[in-house]
């Protein structure tokens, strides 16, 4: 099993009204210690998913400068959409919509 050490996070130091706001959003049971490790985790975790956004980005910029293939923002809004509808009407068959005929 591993040794999970805790560590604390610095003490943050927010208006009286912030505090007030926060408890009053608690859930049954949840401590304001437990709402805020949740709300660090989640930035940091949106945080490392918008740096790896732009780090995805950069590399497909540096692909298209390299090989002088570009799309144009409308065919790839297309073939997005046209993803998303076979998406939409795949899911509508699954769920007996769309394609079946009812008795």
């Amino acid at each position: 099993m591993l040794d999970m050490k805790t560590a604390q996070l610095p003490p943050v130091r927010v208006l009286a009204s912030v505090r007030e706001q926060i408890e009053s959003v608690l859930l049954d049971g949840e401590t304001l210690s437990n709402f805020v490790e949740k709300a660090a985790i989640d930035a940091a975790r949106r945080r490392q998913a918008q740096q790896e956004f732009v780090a995805r980005g950069r590399s497909s910029l540096a692909k298209a400068r390299a090989s002088g293939e570009y799309y144009s923002a409308n065919d790839v809004f297309d073939a997005m959409k046209s993803r998303l509808e076979t998406a939409r009407t795949a899911a509508q068959r699954a769920q007996g919509g769309v394609g079946k005929r009812r008795p």
